[in-house]
């Protein structure tokens, strides 16, 4: 029981870091920034930059559209959320090797374990359909807002919240000057 406090503390401090990389929604929603790419380097490019900026935007709303197409499935809602917990209590929240029966256990193979549970949840809730098909609506909405999002004030917000704002002079900003 004594490990209780520290994983609790854990799991406050990744949810911290968590809701830290979540930018607010004004600013992912921004229709003001919202205009076709001028080619398909500038489409890659808002692709990138945009995915990597709003990753925890991205994440939680892939994260709902997944619930929604599981609402109707209540079974296989608290099948993944265990799956879920198992998770993060197994893999993402512990900083010690797992240790089972006196050995430990490599993170290597509790990956593949819990990859390997969570496909027979899939299979044994009988919507692996649902969860394929609420991924798929989730990444072309993710593809389909990172390109129409212009990357231009995200670079320039990069740039003035980055430890290197210093080393750079006004001749060789990236913004040109401006």
């Amino acid at each position: 029981m004594s490990n209780s406090p520290q994983f609790f503390s854990r799991l406050k401090q990744t949810s911290q870091s968590l809701k830290s990389s979540l930018h607010p929604w004004p600013l992912f929603i921004d229709l003001t920034s919202i205009n076709l790419p001028s080619s398909i380097p500038d489409a890659t490019t808002r692709i990138t930059q945009n995915l990597t900026h709003f990753r925890a935007n991205y994440s939680i709303i892939l994260l709902l559209v997944l619930f929604f197409r599981l609402l109707y499935h209540p079974l296989s809602l608290i099948a993944f959320f265990i799956t879920l917990v198992a998770w993060v209590f197994l893999y993402f929240s512990r900083e010690e090797p797992l240790t089972l029966f006196g050995y430990q256990v490599d993170d290597l193979l509790v990956l593949v374990a819990l990859f390997v549970v969570t496909i027979l949840v899939l299979v044994w809730s009988g919507v692996w359909l649902n969860v394929v098909a609420a991924i798929g609506i989730g990444v072309l909405f993710m593809v389909f807002h990172a390109v129409l999002r212009s990357t231009d004030d995200l670079v320039a917000d990069d740039i003035e919240t980055s430890p290197y704002v210093n080393l750079l002079s006004e001749d060789d900003s990236p913004r040109g000057g401006l």
